[in-house]
């Protein structure tokens, strides 16, 4: 049986008899999926961070997309001489 609802919500017997033909959807659609047992909600699979996104974000592109400032310029460090020195 597939999947089209816009928003899933399936019980725990449901999600163990079709576990990986959700979690195939949750990877393609990005769409969570509520699993509940008698009713009451036990569990969400949603997709992780870094399968939400096609191509990799490099380390300050993600940075920026939490929305700080990233005051360096290419090449340059964040950390102070002295900083950097006491990490050795």
């Amino acid at each position: 049986m597939a999947i089209y609802n816009s928003q899933m919500d399936i019980s725990i017997t449901e999600f163990k008899h079709r576990c990986l033909e959700i979690v195939r959807r949750v990877e393609k659609t990005g769409k969570p999926v509520t699993i509940k047992r008698r009713g009451r909600v036990v569990a969400q699979l949603e997709p992780s961070s870094s399968s939400a996104s096609a191509s990799p974000m490099k380390p300050w592109e993600q940075l920026r997309a939490l929305g700080g400032n990233l005051l360096a310029a290419p090449g340059e460090s964040v950390l102070r001489d002295e900083d950097f020195e006491a990490m050795r």
